[in-house]
């Protein structure tokens, strides 16, 4: 599964959600339109961009390898003809993209259902 991070997995609730999944054996990805450090020192000459991701990442045992940066590309484009379930976002316009796709976008934006969403999903993987 595939989390989206700024107003998503930087919230503590959907941490705690993430560990809840990781300590079930579930391989957790973060899926950011954030540029890679890489790219953002030469856009900005900033380093350390990405830092709270990281911080996050390695709080919840997440491997680097597992971060995909975008660079301000569309998360579908990345996620798709892969093994997602789902993708969980703040961003009900990205959201959009995910419409037919074989990865399902979930919003956890001004809703209370979203893990109620994910679960659902994760149950009917599991019955495949």
């Amino acid at each position: 599964v595939s989390f989206d991070f700024d107003s998503t997995l930087s919230r503590p609730v959907i941490q705690k959600y993430a560990q809840e999944l990781i300590n079930k054996g579930i391989e957790i990805w973060i899926c950011t339109s954030r540029p890679s450090d890489e790219k953002a020192l030469e856009l900005w000459k900033s380093s350390g961009y990405n830092e709270d991701i990281f911080l996050v990442a390695a709080e919840l045992k997440i491997p680097r390898e597992r971060i995909i940066f975008t660079n301000y590309n569309n998360k579908v484009d990345f996620l798709r003809d892969k093994d997602f379930i789902w993708h969980l976002d703040d961003d009900v316009i990205e959201l959009s993209f995910f419409r037919g796709e074989k990865t399902t976008g979930i919003s956890c934006y001004a809703t209370t259902t979203w893990k109620e969403k994910c679960e659902k999903l994760l149950n009917s993987a599991k019955k495949e």
